[in-house]
């Protein structure tokens, strides 16, 4: 099923499961700037790579999953600043940056075409998981 209407997602705490990333099918993903988005929490990762959830810090440095590696990797579209301190320290001025962010992408997407949309969104997710492969040092 294709959903033609624009589909703009917030990451604003974590997300750290394969449901959270079902969010990943929008059209544009934002995120806040101390949020982070994976497939696995960094203390489940460091469970079973590392048998030790201490090691979390560690894990959370390998998946990169900061709102900046995310934005690097073309994973999320944009990052929302949070106040001085983080969002939870002034809830009411994060909601209303939140929404201006939406707002301002909602409408980018509605002066596309529906067509377009789906193209730019296929485009997108066929991008996601490129990588190089390392070349062998010189010898």
């Amino acid at each position: 099923m294709l959903f033609e209407v624009p589909i703009v997602a917030a990451v604003i705490g974590e997300g750290g499961s394969g449901g959270a990333l079902g969010i990943g099918v929008a059209d544009r993903v934002l995120i806040l700037e101390n949020a982070y988005y994976s497939v696995i929490s960094p203390e489940g990762c460091a469970a079973i790579l590392w048998k030790d959830r201490a090691a979390a810090a560690k894990a959370a440095e390998a998946l990169k999953i900061t709102a900046r590696d995310l934005l690097e990797q073309g994973l999320a579209d944009e990052i929302i600043p949070e106040p001085l301190g983080g969002a939870h320290n002034d809830p009411a001025a994060t909601a209303q940056t939140l929404k201006q962010h939406l707002l301002k992408h909602l409408k980018q997407l509605q002066k596309l075409s529906a067509a377009d949309r789906l193209k730019k969104r296929y485009h997108k997710f066929r991008a996601f998981g490129h990588y190089l492969e390392a070349q062998p040092a010189a010898a």
